[in-house]
């Protein structure tokens, strides 16, 4: 269960990278995920969600701007490709599998982000217009993210 909702936070990463380490650490920082003999115990430190939700919101905000860069060039995907990692570690490490979460974070994160830009594409198309879309990915980031974290607590 535990390395499907880690699989599963990393598809958020691949659709916005800092909304999944966002609700993870939120999910650490109450207590749902008991990370804190593990080298990921700054995830449930006081600070650290609320770091990772301002970062988010920047993020939710700068993807609505026509100079962000696609999700695909090499920055975009690495960055996804590292928080999909923590996401998923983090998820993992509360149920002793730590390295396992953090592949099936990463493998998450890789589909998030190809099917995500997929997804994303042809909702743009059958709308006319971006916006819509990309509001649309924005409240299944957030939601399911959401929805993933109160599914372990």
């Amino acid at each position: 269960m535990f390395l499907l909702l880690a699989l599963l936070i990393g598809v958020i990463s691949g659709l916005r990278a800092m909304t999944a380490p966002a609700a993870v650490a939120w999910g650490a920082a109450l207590g749902w995920l008991d990370v804190s003999q593990t080298p990921l115990a700054f995830m449930g430190y006081r600070w650290t969600p609320w770091i990772f939700t301002v970062v988010a919101i920047v993020e939710l905000i700068t993807d609505q701007l026509p100079s962000t860069p696609s999700r695909k060039v090499p920055v975009q995907f690495a960055a996804r490709i590292v928080t999909g990692a923590l996401a998923g570690a983090t998820i993992g490490a509360a149920s002793g599998l730590l390295f396992g979460g953090l592949i099936a974070g990463v493998i998450g994160a890789v589909i998030g982000t190809y099917g995500g830009a997929a997804v994303r594409a042809r909702l743009a198309a059958s709308f006319g217009k971006d916006l819509p879309a990309a509001l649309i990915e924005d409240a299944v980031a957030v939601i399911g993210a959401a929805l993933i974290v109160v599914a372990i607590s």
